[in-house]
C-alpha cells in the first residue's frame, strides 16, 4: 500500500522566498518577527540600491515539528536583502553603533506610484528603518544550517 507524502516528512531545506507585493511581503515579516540584527550586520549600498541585513532568524515555520520530535527550537542565520531601494534612513536607532543588537517586530509596504513605495522595518523598542524603493523586491534567504535556540524558547509574545 502506498501513502502520500506528507509536509512533516519533508527535509529541512534551507529557505529562500521572494516578495514583490505586499501580500508576499506578509509572509516574509512573520518568518522574520523576532529576528535579532546587530547593527553592523546591515548594509545599504546606494550604488548598488541595495539594502541587506544578516538575521539571526527563529524558525517559526519549525515550531510544529520539533514539538513534535521534542527537540529544542531553532534558529538560522538569513539574509533579508531588498533590491531596488532609493534612500534608507533610521530612527530610534543608531547606525554608527554597530554593537547594538535590534530585534525586527514587523516588515511592511506602504505602496505609491507606479509600484514604488516605501518598507518600513519595525524594531523592538521604538525604533525602525524606512526603506524608499522603486519597486518590491525582496528576498530572504537561509545562509547557515539551523541552530539550536539560545534561549531554547519560543519568542513569547504574551507581554
Amino acid at each position: 500500500m502506498t501513502e502520500d507524502a506528507r509536509f512533516e516528512d519533508g527535509g529541512d531545506q534551507p529557505l529562500r522566498l521572494k516578495a514583490l507585493d505586499a501580500e508576499d511581503l506578509k509572509i516574509l515579516s512573520a518568518l522574520c518577527q523576532d529576528a535579532v540584527v546587530p547593527m553592523g550586520e546591515i548594509s545599504y549600498d546606494a550604488g548598488q540600491r541595495r539594502f541587506a541585513m544578516l538575521l539571526n532568524r527563529f524558525r517559526w515555520e519549525d515550531v510544529d515539528r520539533a514539538a513534535k520530535r521534542s527537540r529544542p527550537v531553532e534558529r538560522v542565520q538569513s539574509v533579508l536583502l531588498f533590491d531596488d531601494v532609493m534612500s534608507a534612513k533610521s530612527s530610534g536607532v543608531s547606525a554608527a553603533d554597530k554593537d547594538t543588537i535590534i530585534s525586527v517586530l514587523a516588515v511592511t509596504f506602504a505602496a505609491g506610484e507606479d509600484g514604488a513605495g516605501a518598507v518600513q522595518i519595525t524594531l523592538a523598542g521604538d525604533g525602525d528603518i524606512l526603506l524608499d524603493v522603486e519597486a518590491l523586491d525582496v528576498t530572504l534567504k537561509d545562509v547557515t544550517r539551523p541552530y539550536v535556540a539560545p534561549s531554547k524558547k519560543q519568542p513569547d509574545h504574551s507581554v
